[in-house]
């Protein structure tokens, strides 16, 4: 066993028996590689990475290859879950050489950090126009012996675009409904309208700039929004990348069609569709939509949910050695399995003897629903109760099989996302099962991963100190949960952070957000990611947390500090809409400002229930909720000089900068929030 053995990182420990000389990142391994004037091969990947695991197989686990890379280098493996500032700082260095990047990343170092070699995967012997590995390696190797010129040169140039990002910041434009007009634009050219979603194969779910295109619908009546969204939406449901069976989607398919997928199961995704699907359900009352929803949250809390309430990280694509071995079905299994609905269900999920994937099925939907029924002649009735049955029974043969390998990494960020979308859920669906389940999650994060005003990735014996991604979307899901449960510590915490996520990551002389607090390590660079990738970025997140306390707490401090941070991107969203996606909701909320709602009254009272259930009804994607008993010490700001009427439960509602008049009708109080929606005005 090597030194991964004792790491904290189920993915370290994954690799602690190769015959390779690991480190963990950290001052062991760079003092060595300094100290003996060797190259650093630095390996990122990830738990549910299938390719990473090739290349483990294939090279790590090959002794003669292990050999070289010991007799060569100094070898660190990063968990770039655990780690992704220096995913961030290195797989832009992979990219800006190749023109590519992905995982597992492979990064060749000088002793002091700076890359001047990249790539991906390698194979164990050159195949498919890619070089051995060992061969990579030997050439890498000669380069920086021989010839440190060529190597200092390629370090050069990259110097000089990580110091390009330390710039100071400045205004692209000013923000308007304009820019956000020709932000959506830029996404429609990008929209694949036959099959949804956006651009071709690999295609990912983009769930960030989905939910933007419904709040533009929101906003403006946009049906070609509206349709992009649901249609995307629906796509996905319906095909292979939602596990029909067991819920909850897989990360991204190899084709164009959704239908064939890469099987890891991401948290972070199911957090994002989730919230999409809330959304969806708000805005249209697609029950489709909001089974999806309640078939995730099922999958969350069945297989992803620690015995103290926190969600792991991911499931791996490969069981026995397998991609997809868990979830695909031969024919005649599954004709034994479901029986006499065999037939419909074929036709259903679209089964056949020669299958879809490597002689097996990916089930999926092949047909509109009440299409199939009328061409099957059965009722749509009958057809959902086949679909239930098959659905109860397919589960149970699956779960005698052998189960992919799960990463049971907390992670505070990415716990953050699925708590909001799991406090959205239980509010707009008023389920309690699912507001226990929030309420115990945001406990967890409150009391193991917040401390001393700090916010820790990753807790326990080994705690990582967090990111700018883990502060903001800690303190939003802190935010959804006071809208769920109007406790006011909730708010409290989030403000705090907010305040902690200030002190540490915003630098004044740029006029920006890092992604590595101001006392964290100092690498070769402080990294900035603007854009989303699988995860909205740490900007998009803290921009949105300081719009909304500035709603709720009247705070004019943090909302131009967020209008600045988006004035310096107003072009590039315009643009390039699609990389953006999470960053043009906190857009839209700038522009256009909240839906301010304040009750007043005591929270467990029939008239108040009633009054935040409306609420929750409606699709307002720019809800500032506030709710207090009157007489509350320190409420929020938004409640100020807003007592009740008449000794009821009273709403306040207030939007485009103008307020209606209090109410204690829940009728009123539907007919106020219809106007804040350019759909439900087109509607009524």
């Amino acid at each position: 066993m090597n030194r991964l053995a004792d790491a904290a990182s189920p993915y370290l420990r994954q690799h602690a028996g190769n015959p390779v000389d690991w480190y963990q990142w950290g001052d062991e391994a760079l003092e060595r590689a300094r100290r003996e004037d060797r190259p650093i091969l630095l390996s990122i990947g990830y738990a549910a990475c299938h390719w990473c695991h090739v290349m483990a197989h294939e090279s790590f686990e090959d002794p003669a290859t292990a050999a070289l890379m010991n007799e060569l280098f100094v070898n660190i493996k990063v968990d770039r879950e655990e780690r992704p500032d220096l995913d961030s700082i290195y797989m832009q260095a992979v990219q800006a050489m190749t023109g590519h990047g992905g995982w597992p990343m492979t990064v060749v170092l000088t002793p002091d950090g700076h890359p001047f070699f990249g790539g991906t995967y390698f194979p164990l012997e050159d195949r498919h126009g890619l070089p051995s590995f060992k061969r990579v390696l030997q050439s890498v190797a000669n380069a920086f012996r021989d010839r440190r010129d060529e190597v200092e040169r390629s370090t050069m140039a990259l110097r000089e675009m990580y110091q390009a990002q330390l710039a100071p910041t400045r205004s692209t434009g000013p923000l308007s409904a304009q820019l956000l007009e020709r932000a959506f634009g830029s996404m429609v050219g990008r929209h694949d309208s036959a099959r949804g979603g956006f651009d071709g194969a690999p295609k990912f779910p983009q769930a960030m700039a989905l939910d933007f295109a419904l709040q533009h619908w929101n906003r403006t009546g946009n049906a070609e929004a509206l349709a992009m969204a649901r249609h995307s939406f629906r796509a996905m449901v319906r095909g292979g990348i939602h596990d029909q069976v067991g819920g909850g989607f897989h990360r991204y398919t190899v084709d164009a069609a959704w239908l064939v997928p890469h099987f890891e199961k991401m948290l972070y995704d199911n957090a994002l569709l989730a919230r999409l699907g809330v959304h969806l359900w708000q805005a249209t009352g697609d029950m489709e939509a909001r089974q999806a929803v309640e078939d995730t949250l099922l999958w969350l809390e069945r297989e992803m949910t620690s015995e103290e309430g926190g969600f792991y990280s991911s499931l791996d694509a490969d069981s026995e050695g397998e991609e997809g071995l868990f979830y695909v079905w031969q024919a005649t299994e599954f004709d034994a399995i479901v029986d006499d609905d065999s037939a419909i269900l074929r036709a259903y999920w679209g089964v056949t003897d020669s299958g879809n994937f490597e002689g097996r099925n990916i089930l999926h939907l092949s047909e509109e629903p009440s299409e199939l029924a009328r061409r099957l002649g059965v009722s749509e009735d009958r057809l959902a109760a086949a679909v239930a049955r098959g659905v109860t029974a397919l589960h149970a043969a699956r779960e005698q099989r052998v189960r992919p390998g799960r990463d049971e990494k907390v992670l505070a960020g990415w716990n953050g996302l699925m708590l909001r979308a799991l406090s959205l859920a239980a509010r707009a669906f008023q389920n309690p099962r699912y507001r226990r389940m929030a309420i115990r999650n945001g406990e967890l994060l409150r009391r193991d991963f917040v401390r001393d005003g700090r916010v820790f990735r990753v807790a326990g014996a080994t705690p990582i100190g967090g990111f700018l991604e883990d502060y903001a979307a800690v303190a939003l899901a802190f935010l959804e949960l006071y809208q769920l449960t109007f406790q006011d510590h909730w708010r409290i915490a989030a403000a705090r952070i907010s305040d902690a996520m200030v002190a540490w990551f915003w630098d004044e002389r740029a006029g920006a957000f890092f992604d590595t607090a101001s006392d964290a390590e100092t690498l070769i660079t402080r990294p900035r990611e603007l854009t989303d990738n699988a995860t909205p970025s740490g900007t998009s997140l803290a921009v949105e947390l300081l719009l909304r306390l500035a709603e709720l707490e009247h705070d004019s401090d943090r909302r131009r500090r967020a209008d600045w941070v988006l004035e310096t991107l107003a072009e590039p969203m315009a643009e390039h809409g699609l990389a953006f996606g999470h960053m043009l909701g906190a857009a839209d909320l700038s522009v256009h400002g909240a839906v301010e709602v304040a009750l007043v009254g005591d929270p467990e009272s029939t008239d108040h229930i009633a009054l935040a259930a409306e609420v929750s009804r409606h699709h307002l994607p720019a809800l500032v909720l506030a709710g207090a008993i009157p007489g509350a010490s320190a409420p929020a700001a938004l409640l100020a000089d807003r007592p009740m009427q008449g000794g009821r439960a009273t709403a306040y509602v207030c939007r485009d900068y103008h307020c209606d008049a209090p109410t204690t009708s829940v009728t009123e109080l539907a007919s106020q929030l219809a106007r804040s929606s350019a759909s439900e005005r087109q509607d009524a």
